[in-house]
């Protein structure tokens, strides 16, 4: 599927894909009969109702919005962007893989994906369209977004960091029965540095105040993200927002 050509592009042959999803502006050049047409936000088919003014209000607020194409046919497709590191995730069946949409650069368009609110993973933020604006209020300040590109299935994707990739092992390796007993169960991750979570990752988003930041003597990092479950955390090596 997806090959590294060094650590900023990536080539993928769309045939044996089976279609490309990539981010706007993302592809750098092509040979072969490949057409390339507007792809709708993931997710965006379920922004319906309240549930979905909640949707627009969070990535709204956020600024998670990316604008994606649809690459068909019979070639090869060079894609990176702005000149950040690439990584190249190949998904199991049964895996799940949680990203910033900012920091997704392509995926097999053979994935399943919709948008998933960090709020139901036990982020916090109260209920309703106000916990929600809350929500994505933070994450607007957090550079941690409240609502997040979730892929599923069969296939390969690409993603994106400032600085480089960190692989943060949580709970052991997948398909292992348990935690490994030197793998962390819990992972806590600069909300700014945070890139994805593969496998069966719970994130949520925390304050870290004390009386200490309140007189000038805490760590400064007012919002944690912390990760548990069985899988790995994709932190890049910067707080520098895509």
């Amino acid at each position: 599927m997806f090959e590294k050509v060094n650590g900023k592009v990536v080539k993928v042959d769309v045939g044996m894909a089976g279609g490309v999803v990539a981010r706007n502006g993302a592809m750098l050049f092509y040979t072969g009969d490949v057409s390339f047409a507007p792809h709708q936000v993931p997710g965006a088919q379920g922004m319906g109702g309240m549930g979905g003014l909640m949707r627009m209000a969070g990535r709204a607020l956020a600024g998670e919005h990316e604008r994606t194409m649809l690459a068909q046919g019979t070639g090869e497709v060079h894609y990176g962007f702005a000149g950040l590191e690439v990584h190249v995730v190949h998904m199991q069946q049964g895996a799940t893989l949680r990203a910033e949409a900012s920091r997704l650069l392509a995926n097999t368009a053979g994935l399943q994906s919709s948008v998933v609110s960090v709020l139901s993973s036990g982020g916090g933020g109260g209920g309703g369209l106000m916990g929600a604006l809350r929500g994505a209020a933070t994450g607007a300040l957090t550079g941690q977004g409240m609502f997040t590109t979730q892929l599923s299935g069969q296939g390969a994707a690409v993603l994106l960091a400032h600085g480089g990739f960190l692989e943060l092992q949580v709970g052991g390796p997948l398909g292992s029965s348990g935690g490994h007993p030197q793998t962390p169960g819990q992972v806590v991750v600069d909300p700014q540095a945070f890139v994805a979570a593969y496998g069966n990752v719970q994130t949520e988003l925390k304050t870290a105040l004390s009386w200490r930041d309140a007189v000038g003597r805490g760590s400064g990092e007012a919002m944690q993200l912390h990760c548990v479950g069985q899988g790995v955390v994709y932190v890049q090596a910067s707080e520098e927002k895509l």
